[in-house]
């Protein structure tokens, strides 16, 4: 008996998988908030009403989406935030970070970038969540480096959040630029012919470098009182 519950379970997942999949699909074209449940049952081939045994509407699958899209790309970043390299090795790694999870879910980064403000209000607030979860990792890993030393914890906050908003930026730019995240390595000297996948990386490289500039001179400009 248990056996058969087992099987049922794992058939179960999967067809939870297929419907994230193909829904994923159908939104490359389309926003959620006008994606038919209809839709994302044909292609997986169920009834509609089986749609039900796996999410309670669009929004709950949505939120999903949002989960798998955001989920792993905090601890890569925090990982590399609680290294002891320098800044400018600290940023090269984590914009290679970036362009390789673009790589490999392109799919879900540009459904998050449209239905960051999109109009299905569930799933704008599980992408607020998961960004504000993202912000408040990356502060904890600031606010253990030595240049943070004397900073209030909203200034720490207020840097992590401009380090969050400019990755996740740079990530939608790289599946807008077309032309494949990859062609962008090595490409930080720009030149004539890049790629705008390069001249995306190339941009993204100079605002955090700017930023950590900026960081190192904040104290001394009244950043604590």
């Amino acid at each position: 008996m248990s056996h058969i519950v087992g099987v049922r379970q794992v058939q179960k997942q999967k067809t939870r998988q297929a419907l994230l999949d193909a829904a994923l699909g159908l939104l490359a074209e389309q926003s959620l908030s006008s994606l038919g449940l209809r839709e994302v049952t044909r292609v997986v081939g169920i009834a509609p009403t089986a749609f039900y045994r796996h999410f309670k509407d669009l929004g709950e699958l949505g939120v999903a989406l949002v989960e798998e899209a955001l989920g792993s790309l905090h601890g890569m970043v925090r990982a590399i935030l609680d290294e002891q390299a320098g800044a400018e090795e600290r940023i090269d790694r984590t914009i290679e970070v970036v362009e390789r999870h673009v790589r490999e879910h392109p799919a879900h980064v540009r459904f998050v970038a449209r239905e960051r403000h999109g109009g299905v209000r569930a799933v704008r607030q599980a992408i607020a969540g998961e960004l504000d979860r993202f912000a408040e990792e990356v502060a904890a890993a600031l606010k253990s480096q030595p240049v943070s030393e004397g900073w209030r914890d909203e200034d720490i906050r207020m840097l992590a959040e401009l380090y969050v908003d400019r990755l996740v930026t740079t990530a939608a730019e790289l599946v807008d630029a077309g032309d494949g995240a990859g062609e962008a390595e090595g490409a930080a000297g720009g030149g004539e012919g890049e790629g705008e996948a390069a001249r995306v990386v190339r941009t993204a490289r100079r605002q955090l470098r700017l930023i950590a500039v900026a960081r190192r001179h904040w104290v001394a400009e009244g950043g604590v009182e």
